[in-house]
């Protein structure tokens, strides 16, 4: 529950532009439209963690978001902090690892269903 809050306040920081969020993607420059992609993603992230079948896929694609942010405190922002994103990567990695047996079913569920209708 802590990741999903951690998220959703991260996401809604971004899309409103509330705090340093339209200076930070403006250093980053790629554009604000990066600043609203990343506030749905990661608001998009917070409400898969709360459906079980979706957690791990949710969780592992909020990773990938950390990852990004990650790199970009890393090697982009003049002045990065790195623990900011790394640690709801590791939270985030976590769920993915903790809930992979369903993230494996849903995986096999789709492959099944695509099989069924003759796509595969």
């Amino acid at each position: 529950m802590v990741l999903v809050v951690l998220f959703l306040l991260s996401g809604v920081t971004a899309l409103t532009g509330a705090g340093d969020a339209v200076q930070t993607f403006d250093e980053v420059g790629v554009g604000q439209w990066f600043r609203y992609l990343t506030g749905t993603l990661e608001i998009a992230g917070a409400v898969g963690l709360l459906i079980p079948r979706l957690a791990g896929v949710a969780a592992l694609g909020l990773g990938g978001v950390m990852l990004g942010a990650l790199a970009t405190e890393l090697f982009v922002l003049e002045d990065g902090d790195p623990i900011t994103p790394l640690i709801p990567l590791v939270l985030a990695a976590t769920v993915a690892w903790l809930r992979r047996d369903r993230t494996l079913a849903l995986l096999d569920l789709l492959r099944t269903r695509k099989v069924e209708r003759g796509t595969a």
